[in-house]
């Protein structure tokens, strides 16, 4: 059988990463940090991702004409995503993160966007694919393009939380959140006909329907060290499972296990895990 085909559209940073003892408050300094380099974006974490855990994916997306755009770009190539669909900007830097992540594995991060504010509706076109999964790093008007556009499963991780129409939603067969941006959403979220998945962190994940639970699960214990893409990973591993046939409870076990295992080592995509790890843990489960 062939893998199922997942298109990502969405942003593609590159995250500079300090790791210290704690997070700053506000006008505090923190010293004895670490610093490294990675590439990031919730649309390329999400993209790698799916394509880790055995999707064919294509990204649409816009970098820089600079040198943080090989950065950027390096691992999704190197794992085979297509990026044929990626525009290279002369007029905008590649999108940066600035990302501080505490020994407790917390995290705050600034993001600025670069070339991805500049991804528009005509950069996308038709779009052929099992699935569509959109975030919400590109301007909003693209992404509803692209989901209006597309005839398959359309997932959306509404992250970070951001006012959006309510076309876009009504026209999600699956939305993501985390707890804080649910609460941001509210009654949005209750109404909307697809199922919407919320994550709780170390707590899990629920998936509702029309507003009714139908499914739990909780990740595996696990020793966090960087929660950075997890998330991604999650939404990602989520869309995945449901357009291969997999019960809503199976699918969202197999996501949190996936953005469990991704929290477990540095930065966001080199930390994404493949498919066999997944199975494997999934099976001592």
């Amino acid at each position: 059988m062939s893998a199922p085909r997942i298109a990502v559209v969405g942003s593609i940073n590159l995250d500079l990463v300090v790791r210290a003892p704690h997070l700053p408050a506000p006008g505090e300094t923190v010293g004895g940090a670490t610093f490294a380099r990675y590439p990031g974006g919730k649309g390329a974490n999400q993209a790698l991702a799916a394509r880790r855990l055995g999707a064919e994916v294509a990204l649409w997306g816009c970098v820089g004409a600079d040198a943080f755009a090989g950065e950027a770009l390096a691992l999704l190539r190197a794992d085979g995503v297509n990026l044929d669909h990626c525009r290279a900007r002369d007029d905008a830097p590649t999108g940066v993160a600035l990302i501080a992540v505490a020994e407790s594995s917390e995290n705050q991060i600034v993001v600025a966007p670069g070339a991805n504010a500049l991804l528009a509706p005509s950069d996308v076109g038709a779009i052929e694919a099992d699935a569509l999964l959109c975030q919400l790093e590109v301007p909003v008007e693209t992404n509803l393009a692209a989901a209006q556009s597309f005839h398959g499963f359309f997932a959306i991780n509404l992250a970070p939380a951001a006012p959006v129409p309510d076309a876009l939603i009504a026209r999600a067969d699956l939305v993501t959140v985390n707890e804080g941006e649910a609460a941001c959403y509210g009654d949005a979220l209750s109404a909307a006909k697809s199922m919407v998945a919320i994550t709780y962190g170390a707590e899990g994940a629920t998936l509702f329907r029309q507003g009714e639970e139908i499914a739990r699960a909780r990740p595996p214990k696990i020793v966090a060290r960087d929660t950075t893409g997890a998330g991604d990973t999650f939404s990602a591993a989520l869309t995945l499972a449901l357009i291969e046939g997999s019960a809503p409870e199976a699918a969202l076990t197999f996501a949190c296990i996936a953005g469990a295992l991704a929290a477990t080592r540095e930065g966001a995509q080199p930390a994404m895990p493949t498919r066999a790890e997944v199975d494997a843990l999934l099976a001592r489960t």
